[in-house]
Parts: C-alpha cells; structure tokens; sequence
C-alpha cells in the first residue's frame, strides 16, 4: 500500500538508472526492432532548457508518456523526468518496486486510501455501491445534519472508530509527502515532472483537475502543454509492447507565472495540495487548470478534441 511511510522512503535521483536500463534493452528495441514506432516531438524548441518544468499532458493509454520519455533522453540535451501516477499501479509489490526504480511518484487518492483501508479491514475489495455511501460521507455529503445510511454506518464502524476524520486527515498527511517529494523533484534532483492533469485515461480531452495548478503556482516554475497523438494506437490495451506506427507530441507555449499565469498569482505562502488552499484559492487553481487543458486541446488532432467547460 502506498501509505504516509512509504512515500517517505521514496528515494528521487537526478538520472534514473531504471529509466536509462528500459528505454535501452526494453523501449529502444520494441521501437526499433520488434516494431517500427516513429516518434516525433513538435516545436521541441519550445522546451526550455536549464531549468525544470512540469510537462502537463493528455491522457490517451497507460503508457503514452514512455516514448515522450524516451524520445527526450535520446536528444541528450534535457532533465531526466519523473510522473505522477496513480496509487492503486503499486498493489502489485514487483511493480511498484519497478516505479520506484523508475524515478515515479505515486499519487494516492482518497478513493484509493477507502479500498486500501477497506480491504485491510475486511479481507476483500469494497463493492461499488459501498464505497459510494461511503465516499459521500466522507466527502461532507453529510455534514449537514442528514443522516447517514444505515450501511454506511455499518462500514465506517468496520473501518474503526473515528474512521471518517481519520481517513480525511489521513489523505491531507498523504498529499503532503506527495507536495514535498514534487518540490525535492523540481529544486534538489533538478528533475521535470510529466503530470496528466485529466487524472484518468480518456481518448478525448477531458475535464482537468487542480494539482497542476497549485504545482505551478505554489513553486513558480513553468508549464509547458503536451499534445500526445495517436499513441493509444501504439499502446491498444494493457500490454507495454508497443505497436507499429507514428506518435506526434506537439509542444505549446510555455505557460508561466510571470505571463499566461501571472492574473492568477498568489502572492503569500500557501499549503500545497492540501484541502485548505483548495477551498482559498480555488478561483486561481481553476482559472489556471482551465487555461492548461485549453493550451493542450489546441495541440490534440480534432479526434482528440473535448468542449470541456472553460474552453
């Protein structure tokens, strides 16, 4: 389980030997030998060089962001990169071991922490409709004086006395160590992090979520959008063997505070990632989120494209 100790035990480095491995006896060969897969970076110019960025990208198939990866460490010239990625890829020990090597971050979100803390609890997965009650309770649904369902009840008593602010504090705890091996990531490994702002795959854009923004935001450092192109065709299904064809990952404008971002600046201190700021600066955190997914729909093939609100 990816809880509050493990997330501390993360080790980042400057130049991932797992990544370097891969992308050499795995990536290079499934690119060029198994099959033929035609990597293509637009305006790559547009890539600042000599400091770290967060790569914000669209989200077509589990895999799209290893050829960007892969294409970057073969021109030579920029950081390593690290990736938020979900909390529910490391239930599998030896992969998680192999995310860790990889140089990742994992990103455990609440839903995640209710099935781990369920399945602790109870010996097995948590159905859909249970977890549902149980999420809305936890959400505030509730926290008006409306009762709360007699199941519900009965799972959160299962879960442990107090469970609804321990998992709440439990979750703030988690992002914490999230936000500061995000900021180790950017100042001391002098890394650059792929973020998927969507938080899930979809084939057309959808709607993004904040964490981005409040990256941005809290540490000043640019933005640069990323328009992922037929990579779910290279990558169909759950298997990492890529298919033949051609992937096109277009780059836009840098987006940075002292500009596109500059009418959402928060001059004081704020708590990174953390339900607090959420709820202050929530008007600057989606004015940013939607100026992001607008930047990176204009990179997207029209099949890729979304009216999303804010577009």
């Amino acid at each position: 389980m990816v809880d509050i100790e493990y997330l501390k035990q993360i080790k980042l480095v400057s130049e991932p030997l797992g990544q370097k491995l891969i992308g050499t006896f795995f990536l290079g060969p499934n690119f060029n030998l198994v099959s033929k897969v035609d990597i293509r970076i637009e305006n790559v110019e547009r890539i600042p060089r000599g400091e770290s960025v967060i790569f914000a990208m669209n989200h077509t198939d589990r895999f799209n962001y290893w050829p960007f990866q892969y294409k970057m460490w073969r021109m030579g010239d920029l950081p390593w990169t690290t990736v938020w990625v979900k909390g529910k890829y490391y239930r599998n020990d030896l992969l998680a071991k192999g995310l860790d090597w990889c140089n990742l971050i994992p990103v455990p979100s609440m839903g995640y922490l209710i099935e781990e803390f369920f399945q602790k609890k109870a010996g097995q997965r948590i159905g859909k409709n249970e977890y549902r009650m149980v999420r809305d309770v936890i959400d505030g649904k509730y926290d008006n004086g409306e009762p709360i369902p007699a199941a519900a009840t009965e799972i959160l008593r299962l879960l442990g006395e107090n469970s609804v602010d321990y998992i709440r504090n439990y979750y703030e705890a988690t992002m914490e160590q999230v936000a500061a091996l995000s900021r180790h990531a950017i100042f001391e490994k002098k890394l650059n992090i792929i973020i998927f702002p969507e938080g899930t795959r979809s084939t057309q854009l959808g709607e993004g979520r904040t964490g981005i923004a409040q990256l941005a935001l809290h540490t000043g450092i640019k933005i640069v959008p990323v328009g992922c192109n037929n990579s779910e065709q290279i990558y169909p299904g759950t298997s990492p063997i890529a298919k033949s064809g051609q992937i096109i990952y277009r780059i836009g404008e840098p987006l940075c505070i002292d500009n596109q971002l500059k009418p959402f600046r928060i001059s004081e201190n704020f708590k990174l990632l953390s339900k607090e700021s959420q709820l202050k600066y929530k008007e600057q955190f989606e004015g940013v989120t939607r100026l992001v997914m607008t930047s990176i729909n204009g990179l997207l093939d029209e099949k890729y494209h979304r009216a999303f609100s804010g577009s």
